[in-house]
């Protein structure tokens, strides 16, 4: 500290404090951002990353990992449902919501310690903290300034809510996470796959559940005849679903129960109001006026070769640039980045054939074109499909459908898309990417053997288009 006087006023004047250099700072420690952190500090580079939250990010937290067990939670009860079918007598009565939270619970934290460990055995610098950007080279957190040759934006999205009266009032997907009690009765707002997994989460937890969505049928961007056949699915099930429905104010009651106004002036009474409209970037805590970033009119982070930003020595991968929010496809960002920055080599992120999986009840697995798309890109066309009845409802009398279906450009034989709306669509789906990926044509499906008796030997089975 310096100090000098200038007449009867002492004027004190700090030394700026050095500053650590790091080759590359990344801001959020969630999937994307612990693996661009590990791969660079690998390869020899010093890296920081640093969290606000809590380490793995949104889908370890408070994301598709603890919905998963839930999911898994929820489904008991329709497996519970064929026990007697089997021979199994059993009770089912006495589902504890506090046993399933609590359990989730530990199970994210041992998941939060395994990351710490991951990111501190890779000889990374951990910093707690909500870092914003100084210059576009400078970073502060907590009061501490850091500076890095590199900058990643790995910051993720966070729930979105509609400006409408009452919102206060309503959860978001990450509040149904530490709920203390489960509602009697929930209506789940929206048409995105979020709502659709928490409808049947609830559903299965034994809430009466209903779900709103302002559109004409919900899942956009979904093939329309999975979209049909998934919703028909839960409304057997027992799920209440309300399309081309627009609230407009939700009220708290003196019982804490919420009141929901609708456009055509009807209302409805419920324990729990959950939104799940969406996921916008997580932006706005960075400072990025402070830089000369851009951002897209969705407030994205605006991204050209190699995932650089408008700034040369600044860079964003996952939710937080909006292309497709999955956690598969930030890891394989991270690692795309890192490999081009640091590893001098020039690889590229490929989206196409990007299998994902909706873990509705029942599971959704999707990978390729639907058959709309496949329509507009191609002139001729087949469609293969098959609707059946489970083997594992066969003795029950259960009337839940398995729905596969595969799109083929008829003029190279070359499968276009597959999906499925069933159980463990995800899991098989995963496996048939794999030939997508490798540009299987269908005669190679009709030449694999199938695996006898399985729903997935129904995509090898598949002979007459309809």
């Amino acid at each position: 500290m310096i100090v000098s006087v200038e007449g009867s006023v002492i004027v004190e004047k700090y030394k700026e404090r050095a500053v650590k250099e790091f080759d590359l700072f990344v801001i959020g420690a969630g999937s994307g951002g612990v693996r661009a952190s590990r791969l660079a500090a690998g390869l020899g580079k010093s890296v920081a990353v640093a969290e606000q939250e809590y380490l793995g990010g949104t889908c370890v937290n408070v994301g598709c990992v603890p919905k998963k067990l839930f999911y898994y939670g929820a489904h008991l009860r329709d497996d519970f449902s064929l026990a007697d079918s089997f021979g199994w007598s059993l009770n089912t009565d006495g589902f504890s919501w506090k046993t399933l939270r609590n359990n989730k619970d530990k199970e994210i934290e041992r998941l939060n310690n395994v990351y710490k460990g991951l990111l501190e055995n890779s000889g990374v610098s951990l910093i707690q903290g909500t870092a914003r950007f100084v210059d576009n080279h400078t970073l502060e957190v907590d009061g501490t300034r850091y500076r890095a040759k590199n900058i990643l934006i790995a910051s993720g999205s966070r729930s979105y809510l509609p400006d409408i009266p009452g919102n206060e009032h309503v959860i978001t997907s990450k509040d149904v996470f530490y709920l203390d009690e489960l509602p009697r009765k929930v209506i789940v707002v929206g048409g995105g796959y979020i709502a659709v997994e928490f409808a049947g989460i609830f559903n299965g937890l034994g809430v009466e559940t209903e779900l709103d969505y302002r559109g004409e049928l919900f899942l956009r961007g979904f093939d329309d005849e999975v979209r049909n056949v998934v919703a028909d699915e839960m409304v057997k099930k027992g799920i209440t679903i309300r399309f081309n429905s627009h609230i407009t104010r939700i009220d708290k009651l003196t019982n804490c129960q919420k009141k929901v106004t609708y456009s055509d002036g009807s209302m409805r009474v419920v324990d729990e109001v959950l939104y799940a409209t969406g996921r916008i970037p997580y932006t706005d805590h960075l400072l990025l006026e402070n830089t000369q970033v851009e951002l897209t009119n969705k407030g994205a982070v605006r991204i050209f070769d190699n995932f650089q930003t408008s700034v040369p020595s600044i860079y964003a991968i996952g939710d937080v640039i909006d292309r497709m929010q999955l956690t598969p496809v930030a890891l394989s960002e991270a690692s795309s980045l890192i490999a081009n920055l640091f590893g001098h080599k020039n690889q590229t992120m490929d989206y196409e054939g990007i299998p994902t999986a909706v873990f509705s009840n029942p599971n959704i697995g999707t990978v390729g074109l639907t058959e709309e798309q496949a329509r507009e890109k191609f002139n001729n066309v087949d469609v293969y499909r098959s609707r059946f009845t489970p083997m594992k409802h066969s003795l029950s009398g259960g009337d839940e459908k398995t729905f596969m279906k595969m799109i083929v450009d008829k003029d190279s034989d070359k499968v276009l898309g597959l999906h499925m709306v069933g159980d463990d669509a995800g899991e098989i789906i995963q496996g048939m990417a794999v030939a997508i990926k490798a540009g299987a044509t269908k005669s190679v499906f009709d030449s694999t053997i199938g695996i006898h008796p399985t729903a997935a030997e129904e995509f090898v089975t598949m002979r007459t288009p309809g």
